[in-house]
Parts: C-alpha cells; structure tokens; sequence
C-alpha cells in the first residue's frame, strides 16, 4: 500500500466524536505505511508531534490555526516525506498543491439545516474545493453518500460508505441495575432537537424519571433548553453532567433506561452504537443513518413528534422484556461494527488506487 500521513489534529484527551473517530482509526490502520501527525502532550504514540492547538472542538481560533496548518505546515511534511496520501478524518487538506487527499465524510448538517455561522460558510465554500479535489471520499454511512451526491454532485464512483467501528473494550454490558433516568449525549445545536425531547419528556408523566444531558455548555444553545425546562417546571427532573470521561459514559450507558437521540438528521451517531454494545435501548429518530446502524434494534420515532418521542419513553418504561432483549442482541449487532474491519476495508480502498 502507498506511503500515507494521517491527520490525527482532531485527537484530544475528551472523547469528542471525531476524536474518538480519528484516534480509533489511527490506532487500527497498519503502522508500517503510516505517518501519523498527532497532538503532543496527549498521551498518544505518534511519528511526527504537532501543536495540540489544532482541534475543533477548542473554539473558532483552533479552526483558523488549523486551517493555516494544513495549508503552509502539511504540504511540507508531505513532500520532504515524498509521501503518497494525505488522510484526514475529516472534509479537510491542503488546497491547490499537489497533494493527493482522502477524506472521510461525516454528515452535512450545516447544508441541511443552515445557519448564519463559521460552519455552514465553511461548508458552502471550502469542502466544495475539498470534494473537487480528494482522490476518494470515505463515507461514515449511505446516507451520506447519498446527501454528497445529492447536495454537492459529487460523482458516484468517488463515494466509498464505509462502516465505522467503536472500541468493545470501552463500551460493554456491565450488568448495572437500571436507574430511573433517560440519557442524552452529545452538543446542544438545534438539530439535535433537544427542545422536542425536553417537551416529550414533560408530557410522558413520569415524574419519578430523570432526563440527564451529557455535553459540554454551549451559550449560544444550552441557556434556552434551560428557559424551556424552567417554563415547564421539571427543572428538577433534569441534571446537566457537562463532559464525562469513558468511564463515567460507560456507567452511565449501563444504568439509563435507554438512549435517547432523536436528531433531525445525524450522519452516523456513535453514542447509538455504544449504547447497543452495552445492551441499552436506543430511542433514536428514523431520519438519517440511525436506521442503518441500529437496524431493528431501536425505538425509532418521528423526531418532529413530540408524542412519538413521549411514547417511545414509556413503550421502553412498560415493555417487561425490554432490556432482556436489548442485552441479547445489542452487543451481537454491534460486534459487527469493528474498526479492524474498518481499517482493513479503507486500506483495501486505498489499494485499488495503486
């Protein structure tokens, strides 16, 4: 296989999603055709040390850094590496140089659901560039193929869907007793539909429950989920956990009634498949890749219902077998979720390039 430097800027020590992403598939990929560029200082082996002021998730200067990075710093490692590939985790690489790029497509909610912001003006005019210009274009699932080629043009025969994995030594049944909460993971952007599950948690009438959030603040969001729990007095039924690291989520995976992501769109939706491998119930919404990864496996709703939602809560509250079932076919379906596979299928991808 040729000679490849992977772009591991987006690793940190919280479990964001495309950190966790990158980290998993860097640790996955065969080593001996890999240069890894990774953040110093993070605990993380790498062959060439980069400054950990890279990653998205630490505000819109990281982006700017980031963005400089790849374009004046990448394009010389590449050549004094006489490197084949640039591989990045994400619709990101050099521009207008003679790099040749891979990428791995994750969703296009910016396009889908747009907003006056840095994202959706990234999206309108530097991913366009990166598409034109990537070799091939890994895709976490066929509904983002689909919404590549749909909402970019991009030609079929550059879409690769891939199937991502998740660690199984992080996320397992641990055989907790179930507590009285319903689990929510991941940011507080619009659509994430958060409002929706709040109201639908009110109208369930299960006051004894909990809605807990896991995620980090965000003002532009969290203060009006804030202001529409208060309006509805359960603000007492609700618990904001911020950032937990994975052994917290794995506690927390094992002891909820179920998982609740019930999105308007989600290119993937990890949390989902951790949640299986832990043989917890998911309530995920049946727009987007969720039906891909989950299968029969979740309470799907109609995410702009907020009954559907509300009964998906008590179907899980009322169903006798519901975790028995869930225990024995969630950690089955996810075992077939493995980023070895995954790796492998990428390098064989990459392959065919040769």
């Amino acid at each position: 296989m040729s000679s490849i430097v992977f772009n591991g800027s987006y690793i940190t020590n919280k479990n964001t999603g495309i950190g966790v992403v990158s980290r998993d598939l860097l640790n996955s990929l065969s080593a001996e055709n890999i240069t890894s560029l990774v953040p110093k200082d993070i605990g993380i082996n790498g062959d060439i040390y980069i400054p950990n002021n890279l990653s998205p998730g630490q505000g819109l200067k990281n982006h700017f850094r980031r963005f400089y990075w790849l374009q004046k710093v990448v394009p010389t490692i590449m050549n004094k590496l006489n490197a084949e590939y640039f591989f990045s985790p994400l619709l990101e690489a050099p521009l207008f140089t003679n790099v040749k790029s891979i990428v791995l497509a994750h969703d296009l909610i910016p396009l889908r659901y747009p907003s006056v912001s840095f994202l959706t003006l990234y999206h309108l005019t530097y991913v366009p560039l990166i598409l034109k210009q990537s070799k091939i274009i890994l895709c976490n699932s066929i509904s983002t193929a689909n919404d590549l080629n749909n909402l970019y043009k991009v030609p079929r025969h550059k879409l690769f869907p891939i199937k991502l994995g998740f660690n199984n030594k992080r996320y397992y049944p641990i055989h907790k007793i179930r507590k009285k909460f319903f689990l929510i993971i991941g940011r507080h952007n619009p659509h994430k539909n958060l409002e929706r599950v709040i109201k639908a948690f009110s109208i369930a009438k299960i006051n004894d429950y909990k809605l807990v959030f896991v995620g980090s603040f965000d003002m532009r969001y969290t203060p009006s989920l804030i202001k529409i729990i208060d309006k509805m007095n359960i603000s007492h039924l609700c618990v904001w956990k911020g950032w937990i690291n994975d052994d917290e989520k794995l506690l927390l995976l094992n002891e909820c009634q179920a998982l609740i992501i019930a999105s308007l769109w989600e290119g993937f939706g990890l949390p989902a498949l951790e949640a299986m491998a832990c043989g917890t119930p998911v309530i995920a919404s049946e727009r987007g890749s969720l039906p891909e990864v989950l299968s029969d496996y979740g309470y799907f709703v109609n995410p702009f219902e907020i009954q559907s939602i509300a009964s998906a809560m008590n179907a899980v509250i009322n169903d006798k077998n519901c975790f028995e079932n869930a225990l024995g076919q969630g950690p089955r379906r996810a075992a077939s979720f493995s980023w070895f596979n995954t790796a492998r299928e990428i390098e064989s991808i990459i392959k065919k390039l040769d």
